[in-house]
C-alpha cells in the first residue's frame, strides 16, 4: 500500500544523547526511505534537544514540560502539572497546523505531552523504547501506542506482547561508515600506532566515579606499556586539568573534555570504558568492542545497571559496580586489554547481541502506521 501524499510524522522526546541520537537516526532513516517526507521534532525547552536537533538539520518546536519533582507530594509539583496540561495544549494545536500520519516517542519529558495529545487526536503512536527496563514515560503511553520498538528481550513486563517489535536501538551512522583502521585512527589522537589502547568515556558531561578511578591510578597508568584516551566531561575537565598539573606529565595518558570524531575513538581502542547507557551499549554491540561497564547509579530505576546486567551475563562484558570502581577499574582494564584470548571472547559476545539496521525497520514501522491511518481516514 501506498500513501501517495508526503508522509509527515512527529517526533518527540530528548533530554540526553542517549533519548536524541535514537531519535535522529530514526528521522534519517525516513528521510532515505522517503526523501519527501516531512519530520517535526518537539522536545522541552532548555533540553539538550533544542540545540542537537537543529544541528541534525530538522525544525524543532519546544514545550514547557519538566520532570515531576521528589518527593512527588511537593507542592512544587502543582506547577510542573500545570507546565504539562500547558504542554498539551500546544502540542494540540501543533498536531492541528502539521497534521502528521504518526507520533514517534523515544522517551524524555516531551514525549509524555506529545503521544498523549495525539493518541486523543487519533494519531498513531510508535513507542521506542531503548533501555531493558522501561522508563516511566514509555510505560505510561504503552496502552496508548500502536506499537513498542524494544532492544531488549523480556519486555512483555512492561508492554504489551502483542505490539513489541524487537528492533534494537538506532545508532549514530557515521559510527557504521568508518573504514579508518586501529592504527590509523591511534594516530589521529597522536598515539602510537602499535600499543594497546584504553578509551575511557563517561558520557559528554563526563563520570564522576569513572574520573576518579583514573586519578586514583595514574602512576598505575604511567609504568603500564598501555595508551589511555580518556574523555573527561567539561564538567570535571577543570579539575582534572588541576590535579594533573600537580603530577609529572604522563605520555600514554591522552586527556580530552570531549571527543567529538568517536568513530576513531572507538576504532583507536581495543577495549572501551564506559557508563551503560542503552545508547552507548548498541553501539559497542554493533562494532563488536570488547567492553568494561560502570553502571550509573544515578538513574532512574537504576536502568542502567540492568542494562550492563544483560551483557555480563551473556559473558559479553565485564561489569564493575560504581562503588567498587575507584578500586578496581584500571586494575582490570590493564589485566584485560593485555588478554588477546579474553578481548577475542568478549568482541565475539557482544557482536552476537547487536542489531542491524534498527533505524531502517523502525522507520519502515513509521511508514506503516502511516498507511493505515490514511486508508482509516477514508
Amino acid at each position: 500500500m501506498e500513501l501517495n501524499e508526503p508522509l509527515r510524522v512527529i517526533v518527540s522526546g530528548g533530554g540526553t544523547g542517549g533519548h536524541i541520537f535514537p531519535a535522529v537516526s530514526i528521522a534519517n532513516a525516513i528521510k532515505k526511505q522517503h526523501p519527501e517526507a516531512e519530520i517535526l521534532f518537539v522536545g522541552a525547552i532548555g533540553r539538550m534537544e533544542m540545540q542537537r536537533v537543529p544541528a541534525a538539520g530538522y525544525k524543532i518546536e519546544g514545550l514547557p514540560v519538566r520532570g515531576l519533582i521528589r518527593p512527588l507530594w511537593s507542592p512544587k509539583n502543582i506547577g510542573v502539572m500545570r507546565d504539562f496540561f500547558k504542554s498539551k495544549s500546544q502540542v494540540k494545536q501543533i498536531i492541528r497546523d502539521f497534521k502528521p500520519h504518526v507520533a514517534v516517542g523515544v522517551g524524555g519529558y516531551a514525549s509524555a505531552p506529545t503521544l498523549n495529545a495525539a493518541y486523543s487526536m487519533g494519531i498513531p503512536c510508535l513507542i521506542q523504547e531503548q533501555n531493558s527496563y522501561a522508563g516511566v514515560t514509555n510505560k505510561s503511553l504503552a496502552k496508548k501506542a500502536k506499537k513498542v520498538c524494544v532492544a531488549y528481550s523480556g519486555m512483555e513486563r512492561f508492554f504489551p506482547a502483542d505490539k513489541i517489535i524487537m528492533t534494537g536501538n538506532p545508532v549514530r551512522q557515521n559510527l557504521l561508515e568508518t573504514t579508518i583502521t586501529k592504527q590509523e585512527a591511534r594516530k589521529t589522537f597522536n598515539l602510537d600506532p602499535e600499543k594497546k589502547t584504553v578509551l575511557i568515556i563517561g558520557g559528554s558531561l563526563g563520570a564522576k566515579t569513572v574520573n576518579e578511578s583514573v586519578l586514583s591510578h595514574l602512576e598505575e597508568i604511567r609504568k603500564s606499556d598501555v595508551q589511555f584516551i580518556w574523555q573527561t566531561g567539561k564538567y570535571y575537565s577543570q579539575s582534572i586539568a588541576e590535579a594533573l598539573s600537580k603530577v609529572d606529565a604522563i605520555e600514554n595518558l591522552k586527556v580530552m573534555d570531549f571527543i567529538s570524531s568517536m568513530d576513531n575513538a572507538y576504532a583507536a581502542a581495543d577495549i572501551v570504558v564506559s557508563r551503560a547507557g542503552a545508547s552507548s551499549i548498541s553501539e559497542l554491540c554493533l562494532l563488536g568492542k570488547p567492553c568494561i561497564l560502570v553502571p550509573s547509579p544515578n538513574v532512574a530505576e537504576d536502568h542502567q545497571t540492568k542494562n550492563a546486567m544483560a551483557l555480563s551475563t551473556k559473558d559479553a562484558a565485564i561489569f564493575i559496580a560504581d562503588k567498587d570502581a575507584k578500586g578496581e577499574l584500571v586494575t582490570v582494564a590493564l589485566k584485560t586489554v593485555a588478554d588477546d584470548v579474553k578481548l577475542a571472547s568478549l568482541s565475539k559476545n557482544v557482536e552476537k547481541l547487536a542489531f542491524r539496521n534498527s533505524a531502517d525497520v523502525i522507520a519502515e514501522e513509521v511508514y506503516k502506521l502511516a498507511v493505515e491511518y490514511k486508508n482509516n481516514k477514508k
